[in-house]
């Protein structure tokens, strides 16, 4: 692997020059403009402070961006890990966080080095909609208490929203302006103008500007860090086994939603720039990333779709980009810290509020349902309620283990047409037939022949008497199972009883090896399987094989 990361590196960089190191300058800065309130933001939100999430973003871009699978991923802080973090926060602490991130860092670098990376893929796009929808809802809900200026209490979004009946929902006039000054602004931004100058950006000044003018009271985002070493980070001397072990399944969430973000962000980019991603070497990069945020006192870190393409969209060459991106986050905290700090909450609230909105895949969501695909409208819908609900883990699975069981009931079914010999129709097709066929009777199926299908094929079958020959054609069969052996060596000896001579024709390679393995074929007899029902016509026109 570090062969292959070094081979990439010479084509990725091979004929770099000053031209190429302004482009990724120039996108990387337009890529930091982007990051630095969706970073203040997610850092809020996340149950961590403004602080927390720049330190991640730059962190993030420096480490991830150099060791990515491609060369095009930014990473850092995203909405769907503040997601996770909220309860977290509220649990276990920032150190909990911070062990969380460690032990999550530690099972994505694992995944890597065995090369896990594929696992992603087998989950259904439905499935990811839904999860992505779960939590665009899980972002909005938690910054209910920021968008409006009031405060709520409970260790989930739910169990916040509920407690308005008992606290009291008062809006702040002034939180609620801020707010919607940014999503105004976010809203109705040209197009033409963003890829210049972020729509977050501007509505993050513009409030924070009618702000300092009003000079109203209400909540900010308070002290930036200016250091990469703050005060809150991971501290190993408070590490202990017992914190670990209760830690374990939240990391386990992190990790989880670390490499499904990231590789899909790969994925999405990767069409965007035609490159293809190295998934093992990017999740080696993430666990790398997260193992070293929490001793800078950052959260998680992921790809994040909307800083890749921002980044492609503005001419990015190389993985510089994410670097350089990095520095002007940087330089920020620096240069900046002090206004940053003025910066009210409803603000980044609002940009969160925008955010939750474009992150569903409207596109996708439009299709499944204007198609009227239930299957996928329930994996959207089962997948996007259990995020909501529970963890986004436990999400995952309910939706993979739906999609499981829709699959299996929908191959379940067989279909299965009983026809007549037609010698007129045969003869169109160049084949004559000289055998008199009007006790010769086939039976196609078009399905799996398995433990669920079996009977209705049975139920099909009765009253089959009187036929000298019954062909079962089953080149619309994929598998069959031991109970499928069963029913045919079943369904020969009843038929063979009566006198009918049982013939198979069209059987896939697979499905053929299982019947010689289960002894079908050697009980039938290897001279009754044939690759076409017309060929088992032929054979008994020419006598070699008779009727019982």
């Amino acid at each position: 692997m570090f062969k292959q990361y070094v081979s990439d590196l010479r084509n990725e960089f091979s004929g770099y020059n000053g031209k190429k190191l302004s482009q990724d300058i120039m996108a990387g800065l337009t890529v930091a403009a982007v990051a630095l309130p969706l970073a203040l933001a997610f850092g809020v939100s996340s149950g961590a402070d403004a602080g927390a999430g720049l330190i991640t973003a730059i962190i993030a871009g420096l480490v991830m961006s150099a060791l990515s699978g491609a060369s095009y991923q930014i990473s850092g802080p995203t909405g769907a890990m503040s997601a996770v973090l909220i309860s977290l926060v509220y649990n276990y602490g920032m150190q909990g966080v911070f062990i969380a991130t460690l032990i999550a860092g530690i099972i994505l670098l694992v995944a890597g080095i065995f090369k896990l990376g594929k696992l992603v893929s087998l989950i259904p796009a439905p499935v990811i909609t839904g999860f992505t929808s779960g939590i665009a809802i899980i972002i909005a809900m938690g910054q209910i208490d920021n968008f409006f200026g009031v405060t709520s209490e409970g260790s989930s979004n739910i169990e916040k929203i509920m407690s308005y009946g008992r606290l009291g929902f008062e809006p702040n006039v002034y939180a609620v302006l801020f707010a919607m000054i940014v999503v105004l602004i976010m809203t109705f931004w040209p197009k033409k103008w963003n890829a210049k100058v972020p729509s977050s950006l501007v509505g993050i000044i513009a409030a924070l500007g009618v702000s300092l003018v009003l000079k109203t009271d209400v909540a900010t985002v308070g002290e930036i860090p200016r250091t990469l070493l703050p005060s809150v980070r991971l501290n190993l001397g408070e590490l202990s086994m017992d914190q670990m072990k209760g830690l374990i399944s939240p990391a386990i969430v992190i990790a989880a939603l670390g490499m499904i973000e990231s590789l899909l962000c790969g994925a999405s980019a990767g069409r965007m720039k035609g490159e293809k991603l190295n998934a093992d070497r990017e999740l080696l990069a993430q666990g790398l990333g997260n193992i070293l945020l929490p001793f800078f006192g950052g959260v998680p870190a992921t790809a994040a779709i909307a800083r890749t393409s921002v980044a492609i969209k503005s001419g990015a060459q190389t993985r510089l980009t994410g670097i350089f991106h990095a520095v002007g986050l940087l330089a920020s905290m620096f240069l900046l810290g002090g206004v940053m700090s003025k910066i009210p909450l409803s603000a980044l609230a609002g940009v969160l509020m925008v955010t939750a909105w474009r992150m569903n895949e409207w596109e996708s969501i439009q299709f499944i349902f204007s198609k009227k695909l239930k299957t996928a409208i329930a994996q959207f819908l089962i997948t996007m309620v259990a995020t909501v609900l529970f963890d986004l883990t436990t999400a995952i699975l309910v939706g993979v283990v739906f999609s499981v069981l829709f699959f299996v009931v929908r191959i379940s079914d067989i279909e299965i047409n009983l026809s007549d010999i037609d010698p007129a129709r045969l003869a169109t097709n160049g084949i004559n037939v000289k055998y008199n066929h009007d006790k010769t009777k086939v039976v196609y199926l078009t399905g799996p022949v398995f433990f669920t299908t079996t009977e209705k094929i049975k139920l099909e079958l009765e009253g089959l008497e009187g036929m000298e020959y019954v062909i079962f054609s089953m080149r619309g069969v994929p598998l069959v199972d031991t109970t499928g052996t069963q029913f045919f060596e079943e369904m020969y000896e009843i038929l063979h009883a009566q006198g009918t001579k049982v013939l198979f024709a069209g059987l896939q390679p697979k499905v053929i090896d299982y019947m010689k393995r289960s002894g079908v074929v050697e009980k039938v007899g290897e001279n009754h399987f044939f690759w076409s029902v017309e060929q088992s016509l032929i054979a008994i026109d020419e006598k070699q094989v008779v009727a019982s």
